[in-house]
């Protein structure tokens, strides 16, 4: 099933229209830059389609042209770094240290497993990551689909959620997790399956029980609308669920969460340079506009022209929007 978007009960716009809500950007207070698709890991649940074989990755140019940007615009307080694994990324340390150097509070979008796994083009060890995390004291961000074993792994690979502990575990030796250290580790939980997250209060309190079994902290938990693009869409339309899983979004749209949604605060930036409203828009190649319909790169980068753009939507921001809502950082409402 193709998803219907135009003058259909999925046109997200319609639907703030028919609420009498209007989403424009209300600031630009953080860059997310994807800076590769290469991953370790191939997850069922992946918008990005992020594997060991794919090969696009941000240039030195790109990478400094952020740079610039930030340098340039004070009110960006924070890089989003992801990917794929950014970290396979061969100027990600370059890219962290001059981003701390200029002030910014540097996020890391970590998926854990990544600490045990050689470089799958390179074969170079990724063991050094917790210490250079440390080091620069950056905020940790690592999706655990669940504190169970047999979930973790249906859903992101055998062996997953073991590496997962034994890496949380030399986070925390660390510091990451400890209260008062000032050391971010945060969580984000997706659900295994087309359904909404549980409530993100209630769910946060059972992954802290659950992995203080075993001997691990963190400071909190993400939860996460898995979004009906790309790998997810593809494992819905094959499992004949796509229509249900749409209309489960649709009932659940909640006007609150809407107000919340991250793209009014936030840009996405592609490997190659492209800006767009969120990293879901990035995948589905959905650019980001000025006010006179122009795409936005960050090579004719200005602060005002992102500021005053329209959002573009699609069907696929019910995801956003559904329940208690979903963002980068967990619920919207």
């Amino acid at each position: 099933m193709k998803i219907p978007v135009e003058k259909s009960k999925y046109d997200f716009a319609e639907l703030l229209r028919r609420n009498g809500i209007d989403l424009t950007p209300l600031a630009l207070d953080t860059l997310q830059v994807n800076i590769s698709k290469i991953c370790n890991q191939v997850c069922r649940h992946c918008h990005v389609d992020a594997s060991p074989t794919r090969t696009e990755k941000m240039s030195a140019e790109g990478i400094a042209k952020c740079l610039e940007i930030l340098e340039r615009n004070p009110g960006i307080t924070k890089l989003d770094i992801t990917g794929g694994a950014p970290e396979l990324h061969p100027g990600f340390k370059g890219f962290v240290e001059k981003a701390v150097a200029l002030g910014r509070h540097v996020m890391v979008r970590h998926n854990l497993t990544v600490q045990f796994d050689p470089h799958p083009k390179t074969g170079e060890s990724m063991a050094y990551l917790p210490a250079f995390f440390a080091q620069h004291r950056l905020e940790v961000i690592s999706s655990l689909p669940y504190y169970q074993e047999f979930f973790t792994d249906s859903q992101r690979g055998k062996g997953v959620f073991g590496k997962s502990v034994e890496a949380m575990k030399r986070l925390n030796a660390l510091g990451y997790g400890a209260e008062g250290s000032g050391l971010v580790l945060n969580l984000v939980y997706n659900p295994v399956g087309p359904y909404l997250p549980a409530p993100q209060a209630s769910l946060e309190a059972d992954y802290r029980r659950e992995l203080g079994k075993l001997g691990l902290r963190f400071n909190s938990l993400y939860t996460i609308t898995n979004m009906p693009i790309n790998r997810f869409k593809l494992h819905l339309e094959k499992s004949g669920q796509l229509e249900a899983y749409m209309e489960k979004l649709l009932a659940a749209f909640n006007p609150a969460a809407a107000a919340g949604v991250m793209c009014r605060s936030m840009i996405s930036v592609g490997w190659d340079g492209r800006i767009y409203d969120c990293d879901f828009n990035q995948m589905l190649e959905m650019d980001a506009m000025d006010a006179k319909g122009k795409p936005l790169s960050i090579f004719e980068f200005g602060f005002e022209r992102v500021l005053k753009r329209p959002i573009r939507f699609d069907a696929h921001c019910l995801g956003c929007t559904a329940g208690a809502g979903s963002s980068c950082g967990g619920a919207t409402a």
